[in-house]
């Protein structure tokens, strides 16, 4: 998958994405009182994943199989900046604690190896399987950069890689392409999706601001089975990294499928955005529930309403007795991902969360919360079981915890018709700011003084907004703050929002201000991955 924005040639990239890298070591003095901007490995994240060093964008290929997560990434490994496109690798055990791996796919003479997705083939249904080893089977897009300079429309086409050593290393198919392009300029990121009700393979492909929906016996032979969109939800800009999953709606036996289905631009606060659409599939066709048949471009179904969640998507053969849902998303916008502040490294994952599906009434919403591998990193923690907040109030310092890695959480218990506000500073100047205005019932994140803002007119050029969804009289705030990046899960994940900041200095101070109100059951677990 790319930004439609910066196509450029090979050549041109070639020429322009040859930057010097600092080392990667993290100086501190501790005993230097002065106040001196972060540098770059300091904005680099704690416990989300980065590429050890250059360019990454959207998750890929992702599946579960013998105790290890694996994540493969859109990678640009000469450069910091967009560039021809690789598979990256990194795997883990709980999603946490990532390990980078050698590269697993690589450019070629048909083409860069744009964004797609990764299946166990346990009943070698591919025949690619060696009778011993279950085969792992990617299926990613193939942009062909002289195709594209050259005007032609057909310059993307669908192909399939397979691995007989657990995703370490990839044979491409002799065959490839095995979806050819019917002259539709934006035609990628195919997601599959093991359909057991119809016994067969299902494939979301993102087409200009469509899904077109494949099915396949064989993982190699796919035919065009339906389309969905057109004149369905948001369409600002090319759809792009859709996911197909069926879920259970939680305290019941209904189950529905869920489309993921990022676009950019057109996000709820501009830019890169991930929306969903809740309904039910015969096999071919996936039809809208009744409940969302009237949505339009203005609509509240979005995975997360901040910026800086884009692309993402679910990991495939989790095991039945974990039964999870999880997901992970690219934490930037093609706003400015190309121009954030940041040298050796650019782009960090979020952090892997769990995705459920409830239903209130006739309506049927996902929420997001962090996945509970978090909880086993806990380190040094700081609680109260009440605040009284009256005016501006001070509620931690980094001399009682390390805010700038941690996870807040608290409670505020019969909403007022008045604002909560929230701040995260530095010794400096820096504040990123964050709150609740009942009276509206709308959150809001505003960065425009978090620290470094100028380098791109769009970052801080205004504030966040979301809905909130939940009616309940009390309100449940999560906030995951590593470094250079917030995550904020409202009324139990029921709203969510993710950005990204630059502090010039250390995140030292948490505040709150309004109207006298109390915070309960605070807690301020530091994050500790030793």
């Amino acid at each position: 998958m790319k930004n439609k924005f910066i196509f450029l040639s090979s050549c041109l990239l070639s020429a322009m994405l040859m930057f010097s890298c600092k080392d990667n070591i993290k100086e501190t003095n501790e005993e230097t009182p002065e106040v001196t901007a972060q540098n770059d490995t300091d904005f680099r994240p704690a416990f989300h994943f980065t590429p050890n060093e250059n360019w990454m964008n959207d998750p890929n290929g992702m599946f579960f199989l013998n105790g290890t997560y694996h994540l493969f990434f859109q990678y640009y490994p000469e450069g910091n900046t967009w560039g021809p496109m690789h598979w990256g690798h990194a795997t883990s055990k709980d999603m946490i604690k990532w390990e980078e791996q050698p590269i697993a796919l690589k450019p070629d003479e048909q083409g860069y190896i744009f964004s797609g997705s990764a299946v166990v083939d346990t009943e070698n249904t591919s025949g690619f399987g060696d009778g011993e080893t279950a085969p792992v089977i990617a299926m990613f897009t193939y942009h062909d950069p002289k195709g594209e300079e050259e005007g032609r429309e057909d310059y993307q086409t669908q192909a399939i890689a397979y691995s007989l050593d657990e995703g370490k290393t990839f044979t491409k198919y002799e065959g490839n392409p095995v979806i050819e392009n019917p002259g539709i300029r934006d035609f990628r990121d195919p997601k599959i999706t093991r359909d057991e009700v119809h016994d067969q393979w299902v494939m979301v492909l993102s087409a200009d601001d469509i899904t077109m929906f494949y099915t396949s016996q064989n993982l190699k032979d796919w035919e065009l089975a339906s389309e969905f969109g057109k004149g369905i939800g948001a369409h600002g800009g090319v759809w792009e990294c859709p996911d197909f999953i069926q879920m259970k709606v939680e305290g019941s036996e209904e189950k529905k499928w869920v489309l993921i289905q990022s676009l950019n631009p057109g996000g709820f606060n501009g830019g890169s955005g991930t929306q969903y659409f809740v309904g039910d599939f015969d096999g071919k066709t996936f039809t809208l529930d009744d409940s969302m048949q009237d949505l339009g471009e203005d609509h509240h179904y979005w995975l997360d309403f901040g910026k800086d969640n884009y692309a993402g998507v679910t990991w495939a053969n989790i095991p039945e007795e974990d039964g999870r849902h999880l997901f992970i998303g690219w934490m930037s916008n093609w706003q400015y991902a190309n121009e954030v502040p940041t040298e050796t490294w650019r782009s960090a994952m979020t952090i892997a969360r769990e995705i459920k599906l409830n239903k209130t009434g006739d309506t049927y919403r996902i929420v997001s919360t962090p996945a509970a591998e978090l909880q086993n990193y806990k380190g040094e923690k700081f609680t109260k079981s009440t605040v009284s907040v009256e005016g501006k109030t001070q509620i931690a310092t980094s001399e009682e915890i390390d805010i700038s890695n941690s996870v807040i959480s608290f409670e505020i218990q019969d909403l007022k018709d008045q604002e909560y506000h929230f701040s995260l500073s530095s010794e400096g100047d820096d504040v990123l700011k964050f709150g609740y205005d009942h009276s509206t019932e709308e959150f809001y994140l505003d960065r425009s003084n978090s620290g470094l803002t100028d380098f791109n007119e769009n970052f801080g050029d205004k504030v966040s907004t979301a809905p909130r969804l939940s009616k309940d009289s009390n309100l449940k705030v999560k906030a995951i703050v590593d470094n250079m990046s917030i995550e904020l899960f409202f009324d139990d994940g029921e709203t969510v929002m993710t950005e990204i900041f630059f502090p010039e200095q250390p995140i030292r101070n948490f505040s709150a201000e309004g109207n006298e109100f109390n915070l309960k059951n605070l807690k301020i677990n530091q994050v500790n991955l030793n």
